[in-house]
């Protein structure tokens, strides 16, 4: 179950679905999350602890926080390994002024793009698959 690797297929397959919610990024200085936290993402750097959490759970713990945003889960599994995936749909996004910030799962890429251009987003996708599956 490695996953798809032609840059083609990936662009050309993919369709993407809008997570419910409004996310944002935290961080924990002690590296201790809280019990009962839930978050979408924890990851450790040498600084401190990253969170992606809901904008509602980071509130109910009083964490600050930054970037509100939506998540995007593009349906297509690509492997881990797959090179130009995400670099074309930022590029793509770039484009249209908007940053994004990205994150791989095993089975499927997530953007997290700024609240308010998550239609932007889904529009951009969606004509880049209709444009590389038409290639």
């Amino acid at each position: 179950m490695s996953g798809e690797t032609d840059l083609g297929v990936l662009l050309g397959s993919m369709t993407a679905s809008l997570v419910e919610g409004v996310f944002v990024f935290a961080t924990l200085k002690d590296r201790q999350v809280p019990d009962g936290l839930t978050a979408r993402m924890i990851f450790q750097e040498d600084e401190g602890t990253t969170l992606i959490l809901m904008q509602t759970e980071a509130d109910r713990f009083d964490l600050g926080y930054d970037f509100p945003c939506r998540m995007i889960t593009l349906n297509i599994h690509s492997a881990l390994e797959a090179v130009g995936f995400i670099a074309r749909i930022a590029t793509e996004l770039a484009k249209e002024g908007m940053g994004v910030n990205p994150v791989a799962g095993f089975y499927h890429d997530h953007l997290f793009v700024p609240l308010g251009r998550e239609q932007d987003a889904l529009n951009v996708i969606s004509d880049l698959a209709v444009t590389c599956a038409q290639d």
